[in-house]
């Protein structure tokens, strides 16, 4: 009795307290809610062409569950693209994976690229089905394609806790450039890449682009109302790109949920020996605290990556160092407000791309320990 009474003193004190008061408590929650995932939009491409992962002992196991139990993921990321070549990262692929992501208990991100390809900040190629449409058009052809790829899921009992509008629309969404025979983008002789079609350039058209940012936030809410909203946007350790890139997606009535950093301490240094990799992330961690104290909203790092370098395991050995730093600082240091860390194809083996996480013969490397949390 003596217990019951002092229950119901706390609960009547808790609430008498002020709103503000009681909000504060909620960060601890948040920490307990905090999300470790990959990106692995390439394993498919992978398995067709016979891959096989292995854990450390050299026993065969399939990716994602590997993923999950070894290095306690419980969230997958994937890409999708409006009409790609053969069919890669379009929307069937897309639920062929989320059902082995729901399968196995995990949380599904949809990252729309809104392009026939890759999208990114150098590039945001409009998908050629949408070439010659009216701002107003192809506002609706991102609602359009939106809506389908998400009720597509739906209608296969999938529910996607994340929804990214755009990837890495640091300088804007649905613009094309000048590209080669190889697809890579043609620059001039100052090094910018030239832009043949600009319908939504955050520096010359950025109504446009905040106008395509709501029209995926409206999609996506139409078909999923509890999917958290993503702007993703590159650099997380540039503070002035981040207040440049949302004050104008607010200024021009676009709305987000959250908000998703890519880090990649490797690439910021490329270039520039004055950088380092521990003041990259120091500066990454302190925008994540300046985001969500000034736009009121979460934030999560949906891209990182560290080197592979078989011929030198220290490397691998730094990029584990990293990793870890990565994840206890996001969790620790953030009020909260970071809300996880999702690698970018951690599966991805030497010579294809160089910031995987396994080596050649499909095992995870040292780098991948730099999820594990003894107290997770």
């Amino acid at each position: 009795m003596q217990k019951m009474k002092m229950k119901q003193r706390l609960i009547a004190m808790l609430l008498s307290l002020p709103l503000a008061v009681v909000v504060l408590a909620q960060p601890a929650t948040a920490q307990a809610d905090f999300v470790k995932g990959a990106d692995v939009g390439f394993l498919q491409g992978q398995e067709r062409r016979g891959v096989k992962f292995h854990d450390r002992n050299g026993k065969e196991r399939e990716c994602l569950e590997l993923l999950k139990n070894d290095y306690q993921l419980s969230a997958i990321r994937m890409r999708v693209w409006v009409t790609p070549r053969g069919g890669d990262c379009d929307k069937f692929a897309l639920l062929a994976m989320a059902k082995r992501v729901k399968a196995l208990g995990m949380e599904l991100m949809v990252d729309f690229h809104y392009s026939d390809s890759w999208a990114d900040p150098a590039k945001q190629p409009i998908p050629k089905a949408w070439l010659g449409h009216s701002f107003e058009e192809m506002k609706q052809d991102v609602r359009n394609h939106t809506i389908e790829v998400l009720s597509l899921l739906k209608a296969n009992g999938i529910q996607p806790r994340w929804v990214q509008v755009g990837n890495e629309t640091t300088n804007g969404m649905l613009w094309s450039v000048k590209t080669n025979e190889r697809g890579w983008e043609v620059k001039d002789s100052l090094g910018n890449t030239i832009i043949t079609h600009s319908m939504g350039h955050i520096k010359t058209e950025p109504r446009q682009y905040a106008g395509f940012i709501r029209a995926g936030y409206d999609a996506v809410k139409e078909v999923f109302p509890d999917a958290i909203v993503i702007v993703h946007l590159d650099r997380g350790h540039r503070q002035s790109l981040y207040d440049y890139n949302l004050d104008t997606i607010l200024k021009y009535g676009g709305k987000f949920d959250m908000v998703g950093m890519s880090l990649y301490p490797y690439w910021a240094m490329e270039g520039h020996p004055e950088l380092n990799a521990d003041d990259i992330i120091s500066d990454c961690i302190k925008n994540i605290r300046h985001v969500s104290e000034k736009y009121k909203c979460d934030v999560m790092i949906v891209e990182t990556g560290y080197e592979v370098d078989e011929q030198h395991p220290e490397k691998m050995e730094e990029g584990r160092r990293q990793l870890a730093r990565v994840v206890r600082e996001s969790r620790n240091e953030t009020g909260g407000h970071c809300r996880g860390v999702f690698y970018w194809e951690p599966q991805c083996l030497p010579g294809g791309y160089k910031l995987g996480a396994f080596d050649g013969k499909a095992t995870p490397t040292a780098i991948m320990d730099g999820f594990i949390e003894k107290n997770d």
